[in-house]
């Protein structure tokens, strides 16, 4: 079990988790909008809790479901309360044709957390390759990417309770590749699959 803080009371926040609390993990729902917040906490049940936007978070893990122009700023507001956490980023920052990515330098935002954090804490990139509804209904492979093994491993285990696959693909750096691939995601959604039904994963053949 996990101790999980989700930073953002929104669809993602709300799919996110339901699974948590699915899969046996205690959830604390943290959002600009305390009623909002209230109100998704007492939606998930099973005692899902709320904390004050900004204060040190509860959870060990502390989910950033934020749109991606908010991840960074909200990370550096909350500074040292994320001290000693690992800070998971699901972010997309797709540029406005959702045909690239709005930064043009080969970073992430995964990466900027990274700077914005404060010492102690590590960061990891997860989940973005992930349509909300095949979160909430299916069981995809969640590619995550980090520096910290550790970290890495505490999210695996958190993902592996959603009855989800996770898959390393290596430093945090990856965090920009992994950017593209939610890229991708959205172009095969409006061309070669055409709906948003479906996940990438890996396929492996039997030994």
């Amino acid at each position: 079990m996990s101790n999980i803080s989700i930073i953002g009371a929104g669809n993602m926040a709300r799919t996110i988790g339901a699974r948590a609390i699915a899969g046996g993990n205690t959830v604390e729902i943290m959002g600009r909008d305390q009623s909002k917040a209230a109100d998704l906490a007492k939606a998930l049940g099973d005692g899902a809790t709320t904390g004050e936007w900004g204060t040190a978070p509860a959870g060990d893990i502390v989910i950033v479901a934020l749109l991606y122009d908010g991840v960074v700023p909200a990370v550096a507001q909350y500074g040292d309360a994320l001290a000693g956490k690992v800070i998971v980023d699901i972010s997309n920052p797709f540029n406005p044709t959702f045909d690239g990515l709005a930064h043009r330098e080969q970073t992430s935002i995964a990466q900027e957390v990274a700077k914005a954090a404060p010492a102690g804490a590590s960061v990891v990139k997860a989940f973005n390759t992930i349509f909300r509804q095949v979160l909430e209904k299916g069981r995809p492979d969640v590619f995550l990417a980090g520096d910290d093994a550790q970290a890495k491993a505490r999210v695996e285990a958190f993902i592996k309770s959603l009855g989800m696959r996770p898959l390393d693909v290596g430093g945090l750096k990856m965090a920009h590749w992994l950017e593209g691939a939610g890229v991708i995601t959205v172009g095969l959604a409006n061309h070669g699959v055409g709906n948003l039904d479906f996940a990438l994963g890996i396929t492996e053949l039997p030994v």
